[in-house]
């Protein structure tokens, strides 16, 4: 038996992803597309790559979605903690994209937006959807992670809980335009982007505060987290690169054989030899991990996946599923697309 499913924000590049990927999915059936400016507006304009586009893009409004099993909110940041906190009092599911419910504190929160949460009281109370680390619990209310969480994390938890790691976790991240969104800007047009990259939100990105959470939820102490991101000329793909103080005497195959302990079982994690190609990844939900031991005694750690997909969309999903007791990898696109 299906469930009945909602995209608030299809619009977006994030929006669109979860449209193909439930238009096709087996057991959730999408009847709600909801978006903000573009509310009236035929889904072909929007997203001309999707079937189905004599669909109407409906307004945002969560009294019009009571009695929908679940609600995959895919809203810009400051716009999704009221409509998903009513979408969970009306007995939906939901599944928020968007940065409003991940962290687990008013202080954390104004420490990475420089702002008051506007719903402090919600805080804590959504899990963090990131399964192959956390558990999603029967609250129905998921949080998922931003895309360099996700990547970042997925690199160098498993190490950190273990504690064959110790000190600073130094992460330098590229992640492709598309991780911005969608809304136009002149330091996202072609010409600003292309042949080029760039660092950017140093020693203050947003997205910190919630890596340093994680880690410290896994592994019971303190973390600190130095990282950099960098915006990179490709449409979609994110690649992290994580150092980090590796214990005396550690070597690689320790840290292999660590990793690939902590993603057994689970298919959409896969520990390879090779350093990770974000090309490998593009098109599906895995996420690829490798590690090293440098000279020195630093562990690299170092993740790939699609910004879109495991990193926004294609994990979603994957916690709903999760969420209605499906196997977590029912709709989603297993293989990558090179050339």
């Amino acid at each position: 038996m299906s469930a009945t499913a909602a995209v608030l924000g299809a619009s977006g590049f994030a929006g669109g992803e979860l449209v193909r990927l439930l238009d096709s999915h087996p057991q959730f059936d999408l009847v709600y597309l909801g978006a903000g400016s573009r509310a009236g507006e035929r889904l072909d304009v929007v997203h001309p790559q999707l079937t189905g586009g004599s669909r109407i893009l409906e307004p945002v409004d969560p009294e019009r979605l009571a009695g929908i099993d679940v609600v995959f909110v895919a809203l810009p940041h400051g716009e999704s903690a009221g409509i998903a906190v009513r979408m969970a009092e009306l007995g939906c599911k939901v599944l928020d994209l968007g940065s409003d419910l991940r962290l687990d504190s008013p202080a954390r929160y104004e420490e990475a937006y420089g702002e008051p949460h506007p719903l402090p009281f919600a805080l804590g109370e959504w899990s963090y959807g990131l399964p192959e680390l956390f558990d999603l619990g029967e609250s129905g209310r998921v949080a998922s992670p931003g895309c360099y969480p996700t990547a970042v994390l997925l690199a160098v938890a498993p190490l950190v809980s273990a504690g064959l790691v110790s000190g600073t976790v130094i992460a330098n991240a590229l992640s492709g335009v598309t991780g911005a969104g969608r809304a136009a800007r002149n330091d996202l047009m072609f010409g600003s982007v292309a042949e080029g990259m760039k660092a950017y939100g140093v020693a203050g990105h947003r997205h910190r505060p919630e890596m340093e959470m994680a880690l410290e939820r896994l592994s019971g102490h303190s973390a600190q987290v130095v990282f950099i991101p960098h915006l990179i000329p490709i449409n979609r793909g994110l690649l992290a690169t994580v150092t980090v103080q590796g214990a005396a005497g550690l070597d690689r195959t320790t840290v292999i054989e660590t990793l690939e302990k902590a993603y057994a079982g689970r298919p959409w994690v896969e520990v390879i030899d090779l350093p990770p190609q974000t090309r490998w990844t593009v098109g599906s939900n895995r996420a690829l991990v490798s590690a090293f031991v440098d000279r020195t005694g630093q562990v690299i750690s170092i993740c790939a996946l699609d910004n879109l997909l495991k990193g926004a969309a294609g994990q979603a999903v994957q916690s709903a599923n999760i969420l209605f007791g499906l196997p977590e990898e029912q709709g989603l696109p297993d293989a990558g697309i090179l050339p």
